[in-house]
């Protein structure tokens, strides 16, 4: 899946869009792809001299690859609004550097009513960058 065609399932749009392209989609599995670019608006900040990704903008990307999942598989999608419902055991184990490429990948552990929930990994080659249980909520 490449950018315009998830741009077609998510209302997320520049600079708040952390998903590149999708490698692979399974029922209940994805996988995507982050190139964390030099130039991304938060290195400014985050921080001088030192730019690193931020904890959170990594949980962002990996709720969206996983609401990617979720809404591949919806029948009426159109002007859905996907919203955070919940973040559980979320860890940081990498440092993730401008340059870097972001494997980021979901597993869908349940959906019902509106509501789903997600384990979803970030990955810098072989090195675990973050790990996060996300739930989401679909809205019309």
């Amino acid at each position: 899946m490449n950018l315009e065609e998830i741009k077609k399932l998510l209302p997320h749009r520049e600079p708040f869009l952390f998903v590149d392209t999708v490698t692979k989609l399974e029922e209940n599995r994805i996988e995507a792809y982050r190139d964390i670019r030099p130039d991304e608006f938060y290195f400014k900040g985050h921080f001088p001299g030192y730019p690193v990704l931020p904890g959170v903008l990594m949980v962002e990307a990996i709720a969206q690859t996983g609401t990617l999942l979720v809404l591949s598989k919806q029948g009426n999608r159109e002007n859905k609004k996907t919203l955070f419902a919940g973040i559980d055991k979320v860890r940081f184990r990498h440092q993730v550097r401008p340059g870097e490429r972001l494997l980021l990948s979901a597993t869908l552990l349940g959906a019902k009513t509106g509501i789903y929930k997600l384990q979803g990994w970030a990955h810098v080659g072989e090195e675990l960058a973050c790990e996060a249980i996300v739930m989401g909520a679909l809205r019309d």
